[in-house]
Order: structure tokens, then C-alpha cells, then sequence
């Protein structure tokens, strides 16, 4: 028997296996003749020629003619038989021998144009049957969508198995002729051009799609019929029609649907604008939910986008007015995040901005000019901005693109171990949002001048005598600063800076302070981060040191001098002040203190002249204190009172009934001081004195009385808290004195402004001069102009004698 090699020779036309080494070479464990012909080009024996192919066995002959008519007609029966609608009989073969007829047909009796024409012409015949059929068929509406995605279904399905079956047809006659079209693409296109391509086919996919969104619309149900929507949809995507008929007209028919009910929904009056909100917001959460379930995941945003647009688009001014309030108003932050997101859709968050500016500007405007609850003005607006910066941090904020998630070790997934959630889209606050609440706070701010800046410093003022009460450093920190952020809003620095400096004093002079590292790190902050005019109160620290070891240093001269023990002297405590360090001037006329007071004084007075010559003491009592001991019925208590009020107590111990008249001629108070301290005395919640007649205020010819049966659980009992309260008149002189300090800086700016320029339109001047005090107020222009005109009258400035708006420096 011939072996392989002599049946397999081939011509010799390289030398490039030589190359290898002769050790390299694999040699077959045969007979020397064979070992030859296995490696032909290691001796030169080998080079024998062309090498010829021999086919040894009986001649193949070629299919006779009838046979090749056969299989020819077998493979078109088999097309016809495949592409007749209704026919349900069996193949006259079997796949793999129409198969091996097709190749017979195409390759040996070279008949693949006639075979590539007859099924091109059953396709034609085919399409066209099932475009009558659909036509003519009794069932409409959404009905009709059964018969047709049946259809596209069968289609589809024969023209897969034509292919598979006339495979030899299409990768040999069709290859060779790039004219021609493949089986399956050239049914597609028959199909789309005869099925699809029929008006009334069309129009009724088109309702068919139609009638069952309505149906689904108005009943807020899914369809009994909804699984052969994603069918058609499907079938519409195979043949390269979705996006032009399907997409299209569901998105046509949601525009127009939603666009009707908006219309109907504003003009019958019947929903507020929170509840059409609302109503909007179900209806894109079921477009959501539908589309997610019926269509591809491409096209579910825009069929949200266009439910959003339908709805909203003619409806943003009114919700941006009406619904943003009702939902402020609610504190509902989850909703106004939600309408945040539907602005967003419809281009509409320009308007939803400009109405969040205004509400937050009148709200705060209504907060700080509401003058009967002052008290209250900052902790609402403390809680409005927390909730405004809430609604900016979390609530409008944009999703950014998400990135790749990181890559995580690989786990075997078993039925207890649920699939780790998708991380959350980053978020980004809107800026736009940001700038707008800030400009409606100042906005709101200016409604009422001067005002929110003394409410704010008074209120820090409260905080810082209160103290934390068992809050975290961090917490009560965290709510210092969040009172400091309200500063930045206001204009009237100089406002803030006057009464918080005097309350700090107070807090400092009576000992009212619950923490001075919280009072240094407030003015630090102050200092370094609001007006740099704060660092002069550090030297309030300074001065209460010093007075701190001059009593020391005092009462060591006691001792030395054989004076310690002996009198009140031992007890006494002054704190020497420098004037211009303090908020306070100098008292014109003070109380007639006790002459044993007196003395204990002059030795004070004495001790510090001698170390400190040159200097001059100006006694100022009204924020002096005292401790007394009062005897009652009850028993023995101890009061902690103000000096003007231990005056008034200490002259019971001669008398226990007095006259308002003799009261004032002994102590030398002024009406109102006076007024103001037996009112505390004799009409407060601790009575330690009596009034007669009784009552809440005190007239000059009422008469007191001491009241021994007055009584008080504490042994220690605090009546001195008048002090440490701001009164109306210190008000009106704070104010006043802040309104002459401004007249002051005006005059000064607008000086130096006209030295600098010389020549300058009252224009060009009001807007320097602004620029040049508004680190410290922003003045009226009423108020320049009249600086103006008084400068003018000094002949610090005079007017151009031909231009009357003009103004020109006079040195």
C-alpha cells in the first residue's frame, strides 16, 4: 500500500526549512528509502521536481443532469414551502439535505442565479401576503398588536432558517456578485418596503401604541395586552424601525397627552400649584416606571424629559411662585428636591432661582422687621438660614458624571450574599443657588438698618453668658460661628462693633462670663475674619489683669500698714480701667455712696497715686457691685446686688419706711437710674423692699417700705441682674453715639477723597466716599449729601461756579 508521502509530493520551491540544524531535524523510525523522501532537502537526491498529486481508487463521477434538476427543485420547493404564511406541513427533506442540494445546485450545476431570483420572488410573494393579511385583519386597536408582532415573529423566524438552509447560496453566489444583497437583509428590506411601508400598516401601529398609553394614562393600570408592547418593539428594532415609527410616536402621543391634562388641570382651577407639583411628579414617576419596562434603556429619559416638558414648560412661573412657597413654608426639603429636579429637565432653573431669591428675601425681611419680637429675630433667622443652606447643600445640587466604580476583589456569589448597591452619583451644589441665597439675606438684611446687627451682637451677648450648658467645645463653637455667619450679611458693622464691645465689657466688669477662652477665640475670630478694629478689645483683658495685681499690691499695703482685718477695706475691689480701651464715658454726676464706702475708696485712691503719679481716677459706679447681709424673718440671707442698689438698701438700716423724695435727695440718682433700681428692689420677683401703693411702676410720691417677710429658697439670692441688661435709654445713647461716629467717618472720607482728587461730580464723590466707610456702614445717600453740603458751609469744599454738580477742594 502506498504511503502518505507518495501520494503527497509536492514541488520543490524553497530552501528555507534547510536552514535548520541537522541534529534539529526529526527523523521517522523507518527504512532508509522512506527516511529519504521524509527530509528532501538534506541530500541533493531530493530535488526531484514537480511533485504530483495522485488519487488512487475509482474515478468520482459528476451528478448526472436529472439529479442536478432535483436538487434544484427540491431547494425551491423548500423556499416556497418555508415562506408560505398558514403553511404548517413538514419539509419535503431534511436540513441536511436540502443543504447538500443547495451546494449541488450552486456549485455543480452553477444554477445560484436562478435559485438567489426564485427566492427573492417567494419573499416578494411572501411580504405581500402578510401586508394583505394584516390589512384584512378584524381586530383593531391594541388588539391588532397580537396579530402583527405574530407576524414579524414568523417572518423573522423563516427568514433565519432560509438562510441557515440556503447558507451555500450566500456565501458563494451572492459573495462573488457585490451587487446582489444577502438572504436576510434583502427580506428585511422587502419587508420593510411592502409591510412597513403600507399606510394603513403603519397607522395602525400607530394606534394600536396609541390606544394602549391612553388606556394605561387614564386608568393608572397596566394594560392586559402590555407584554407584547417590548415584542414590537423588538420586531421594530430588528428591521431598523423603532427610532423613525415607534420612539417617534410615543413620544409624540406622551407630548401631546400631557400637554391636554397641563392645560386642563390649570385652567379648571381644581389643583393648588404644591398638588400639581405633585401630581407632576407621579406622573414622571409612571412614565418612568413604564418606559423602563416596554422600552430600551436609550430611550426612557426622553419619554421622562417629555412628560416633564408637557407638563411643566407652560406652568414654571406659577409653580416657581406658588409651589416654592407652600414647600418652604412645609420645610419640605425632599419635595423642593424632587422640583429642583424637574426644573432642572425643562430649562426652568433660572426662574425656580429668582423665586427662591425673592421668598428667602422677604422672609428675612419679615423676620428682622418684625420690632415687637426682637428678642426672637436671630434664633428664626439661625433656623431659616440652617434650613435655606440645608436646601443648597443637599437639596439643589446637580449629579455629576460617574466615574468608573473601583475595582473589587472577586467573591464567589452564593444566594445569602446580596450584590453590593451601585455607588450614588456624586453631587454638586449650584453655585447660581448659593450667590442667590446669600444676595437675598443681604437684600433682606437692609429692610431694616442698624437693627439685625445690634439683635446679633446682643444675642452672642446672651450665648456667651449663658455659657455651653453641657454642650460639646465643639457644638457650642459650632453654634458661635453660625451667629458670626449672620454678621457677614449686615452693612452696619460699626452697629455690631459698638454694642458687642459694650456687652463684652459688662461680661467682663461683672463677671458674667461663662468661658474666656470662648470670649478670645470670638474676637480673634472677629479680628481676623470680620473687622480688624476687634483687636483693640484684647486690651480690655489687659487692663483687668492689671487691676488684678494692683489689688494685690493693695491689699499687701493693708497688711504692711496694720490695717488688715480692720474695716471693709480688705474686701474692697477695684478695677482700674483705661478710658479709651472701654466702650463707657465718663459720668457727669454718680450716687452718694455711704461714707464708710467713701473712706475705703480715698485709701484706694491714696495707694495707687502713690505708685502711679500723674494719673487721674474717675470713679464710675454704675457697674459696681455689692454683697449685703439682710436679716429677715424668715432668716438671714445674702444678696448680691449693684451699688446703686446696696446705696438704696443700706438706708433701711436707719429707717424702715421711706419716701421716694428722700430716697433720690440721699442717694443723688437721677429719676431715671433711681426709678429703674427701686423698681428691681420693690417690683420684681425678689421683693425685698415694699411699694406703696402698689404697683409695677414707680412714681415719685410712692413710699417703701423693708420687707421683712420677704423670703427665697437660696441662702444666696441675685438681684443685680439689671445690670447686665441693656436698658432703653443705654440703647438710645449706643445709637446715638454710633450716629455721631458716622457723621465723623463721612466728613473724614469725603475730606480726604477731595484732597486726594481735588475736582470731583457729586457723583464721583458719593461713590468714593461709600467705598471708602463701607468697611465700617454703608451710608445713605441722603446722609452723604448732607455732609456734603456741610463741608461746603465750613468751606472745606466749594462748588464749580459753572457746573453746580461739581466740587472742588479748598486747601
Amino acid at each position: 500500500m502506498t504511503d502518505l508521502f507518495t501520494l503527497l509530493t509536492l514541488p520543490h520551491t524553497s530552501d528555507a526549512f534547510t536552514a535548520l540544524p541537522a541534529h534539529a531535524q526529526p527523523a521517522l523510525p523507518s527504512t532508509r528509502e522512506s527516511s529519504s523522501r521524509t527530509h528532501p532537502a538534506t541530500t541533493a537526491e531530493d530535488k526531484r521536481g514537480p511533485i504530483v498529486l495522485r488519487v488512487v481508487g475509482h474515478p468520482v463521477k459528476p451528478p448526472s443532469d436529472s439529479v442536478l434538476d432535483a436538487d434544484y427543485a427540491l431547494v425551491r420547493r423548500v423556499i416556497r414551502a418555508l415562506l408560505t404564511p398558514g403553511e404548517s406541513g413538514a419539509l419535503p427533506a431534511t436540513y441536511d439535505r436540502i443543504a447538500r442540494a443547495c451546494c449541488a445546485a450552486v456549485v455543480e450545476a452553477g444554477r445560484g442565479e436562478g435559485l438567489y431570483e426564485a427566492a427573492k420572488m417567494e419573499l416578494e410573494r411572501c411580504v405581500g401576503v402578510i401586508e394583505r393579511e394584516l390589512v384584512n385583519e378584524p381586530r383593531a386597536s391594541v388588539e391588532w398588536l397580537v396579530p402583527f408582532t405574530d407576524a414579524c415573529a414568523w417572518f423573522e423566524k423563516q427568514v433565519g432558517l432560509v438562510q441557515s438552509l440556503l447558507a451555500y447560496l450566500d456565501t458563494l453566489y451572492v459573495t462573488a456578485h457585490p451587487n446582489l444583497t444577502r438572504i436576510k437583509p434583502l427580506a428585511y428590506e422587502l419587508f420593510a418596503r411592502t409591510v412597513m411601508g403600507s399606510a394603513r400598516v403603519v397607522q395602525l401601529v400607530m394606534d394600536g401604541i396609541g390606544d394602549w398609553l391612553e388606556w394605561e394614562r387614564k386608568n393608572h393600570a397596566p394594560h392586559a395586552l402590555r407584554a407584547y408592547i417590548p415584542r414590537l418593539v423588538h420586531h421594530m428594532r430588528a428591521h431598523k424601525l423603532y427610532t423613525d415609527l415607534v420612539e417617534s410616536t410615543y413620544l409624540t402621543l406622551t407630548h401631546a397627552f400631557y400637554t391636554k391634562e397641563s392645560d386642563a388641570l390649570a385652567s379648571g382651577n381644581t389643583l393648588s400649584a404644591k398638588d400639581f407639583l405633585a401630581h407632576a411628579q407621579t406622573r414622571s414617576r409612571e412614565e418612568l416606571e413604564r418606559a423602563q419596562e416596554v422600552l430600551p434603556a436609550e430611550s426612557v429619559a426622553a419619554v421622562q424629559d417629555m412628560t416633564d416638558s408637557a407638563l411643566l414648560a407652560r406652568r414654571l412661573d406659577w409653580l416657581a411662585k406658588e409651589a416654592l412657597e407652600s414647600l418652604m413654608k412645609a420645610k419640605d426639603d425632599k419635595q423642593l428636591k424632587k422640583m429642583y429636579k424637574l426644573f432642572a429637565k425643562v430649562d426652568g432653573l433660572p426662574l425656580l432661582r429668582a423665586s427662591f431669591k425673592l421668598y428667602v428675601q422677604n422672609k428675612v425681611k419679615e423676620i428682622v422687621t418684625d420690632a415687637a419680637h426682637d428678642d426672637e429675630m436671630v434664633p428664626k433667622l439661625l433656623e431659616f438660614k440652617a434650613f435655606a443652606d440645608k436646601l443648597v447643600a443637599q437639596s439643589f445640587v446637580d449629579e455629576g458624571p460617574t466615574g468608573p466604580a473601583p475595582s473589587a476583589p472577586s467573591q464567589p456569589s452564593t444566594s445569602q450574599t446580596p450584590a453590593p448597591a451601585p455607588p450614588a452619583a456624586p453631587t454638586q451644589a449650584n453655585r447660581e443657588f448659593q450667590y442667590a441665597l446669600t444676595d437675598a439675606f443681604h437684600a433682606g438684611f437692609r429692610a431694616r438698618r442698624k437693627a439685625p446687627a445690634e439683635m446679633i451682637a446682643k444675642h452672642i451677648d446672651r450665648a456667651l453668658r449663658r455659657g455651653q450648658k453641657g454642650k460639646r467645645d465643639e457644638d457650642f463653637a459650632a453654634e458661635l460661628d453660625a451667629v458670626l455667619a449672620l454678621y457677614r450679611f449686615t452693612d452696619d458693622m460699626d452697629v455690631f462693633r459698638a454694642f458687642y464691645q459694650r456687652a463684652l465689657a459688662k461680661r467682663l466688669l461683672l463677671g458674667r462670663s461663662a468661658s474666656d477662652d470662648f470670649e478670645r477665640a470670638v474676637l480673634k475670630k472677629l479680628k481676623e475674619q470680620y473687622d480688624p478694629e476687634f483687636g483693640t478689645s484684647d486690651n480690655m483683658f489687659t487692663d483687668l489683669a492689671l487691676s488684678r495685681d494692683l489689688m494685690h499690691g493693695f491689699h499687701e499695703h493693708l497688711a504692711r500698714s496694720g490695717r488688715a482685718g480692720c474695716g471693709s477695706a480688705e474686701k474692697l475691689n477695684v478695677m482700674v480701667l483705661q478710658q479709651s480701651n472701654w466702650p463707657f464715658s465718663a459720668r457727669q454726676h454718680d450716687v452718694d455712696l455711704p461714707r464708710w464706702m467713701q473712706e475705703d475708696l480715698a485709701a484706694y485712691v491714696e495707694f495707687y497715686k502713690k505708685n502711679h503719679q500723674g494719673r487721674k481716677l474717675e470713679w464710675d459706679h454704675a457697674l459696681g457691685t455689692a454683697t449685703l447681709k439682710g436679716r429677715f424673718a424668715a432668716g438671714e440671707k445674702e444678696l448680691s446686688v449693684s451699688l446703686y442698689q446696696a446705696a438704696i438698701l443700706l438706708l433701711f438700716n436707719e429707717e424702715t419706711t421711706i419716701p421716694y423724695a428722700d430716697i433720690r435727695e440721699q442717694t443723688r440718682l437721677e429719676d431715671g437710674e433711681l426709678q429703674r433700681t427701686l423698681q428691681s428692689l420693690a417690683c420684681g420677683k425678689k421683693r425685698v423692699l415694699r411699694k406703696q401703693p402698689a404697683g409695677k411702676d414707680v412714681n415719685p410720691t410712692d413710699v417703701f417700705h423693708f420687707n421683712a417677710d420677704f423670703t427665697d429658697p437660696r441662702y444666696q439670692v441675685h438681684i443685680n441682674s439689671i445690670q447686665s441688661k441693656e436698658t432703653a435709654e443705654e440703647t438710645k445713647r449706643t445709637q446715638t453715639s454710633i450716629e455721631a461716629d458716622r457723621k465723623h467717618a463721612l466728613d473724614a472720607a469725603i475730606v480726604r477723597v477731595m484732597k486726594a482728587r481735588k475736582e470731583l461730580s457729586y457723583e464721583q464723590l458719593k461713590t468714593a466716599t461709600i467705598e471708602a466707610v463701607r468697611k465700617h456702614f454703608v451710608p445713605e445717600v441722603a446722609m452723604i449729601k448732607q455732609r456734603v453740603e456741610g463741608l461746603v458751609e465750613q468751606e472745606y469744599l466749594r462748588r464749580d461756579e459753572w457746573d453746580k454738580t461739581k466740587y472742588i477742594y479748598v486747601a
